[in-house]
Order: structure tokens, then sequence, then C-alpha cells
């Protein structure tokens, strides 16, 4: 893409991550899903910043249950952008509130 606006960009970034840990094997007709160990490695690798216990096994396990709406064992693309939006929602409201306090102490 040529001239991504900052959005664009974004949301290319994180499709390419997807794809980055999702499973390569799957043929044109099945939809890409991230394993339960890539998940972790995706984990302590691509957001070990934002979220604790990233080298929690069961930590990570508990969060793929509760991604895994279908209970297939396997994150899917859907599934991934609920985290992202888990993860987006509570660092907007941080953001917010440091917005806040700076206009504050103007």
């Amino acid at each position: 893409m040529s001239q991504c606006t900052e959005l664009e960009w974004a949301v290319q970034v994180l499709v390419n991550n997807f794809d980055k840990y999702s499973s390569h094997r799957c043929c044109c007709k099945k939809p890409r899903r991230i394993s339960k160990k890539e998940f972790r490695k995706m984990l302590s690798c691509e957001l070990n910043h934002m979220l604790t216990d990233t080298g929690n096994r069961r930590a990570a396990d508990k969060l793929i249950c509760d991604l895994d709406e279908n209970k297939d064992g396997r994150i899917s693309f859907e599934e991934y952008w609920t985290l992202i939006g888990g993860i987006a929602s509570p660092i907007a409201q941080i953001i917010r509130q440091q917005e806040q306090c700076i206009k504050h102490t103007k």
C-alpha cells in the first residue's frame, strides 16, 4: 500500500501479526487460525509490555479459553480481533485520563 493513513497502516500491522502466528498449512477454503502454542508465543513476543503474565502458561490458556468462542482450541481472526479490542479499550481510557490531567495542569 502506498501512502497509507496511520489507521490503514495500523490495521495492516494487526492483520500481518495474525498471519505471522496463524497456521500456514490451511488450504484456501479454510480460514487461518492460531494454535494454542503459537498464541502463547505471540503473547510473550508481541504483548509482553501490555499484558501481565504473558509467560504464564495457565494465564495464556485461560485467555485462549475466554477468546475461543467456538471452542475449537484455536484462535480465529475474529477472536483475535476481540483480544485487540480488549487491549485497546483500557489503553484508550488511560490516554484520555492523561490528556485530561495535562489540560488541568496548564
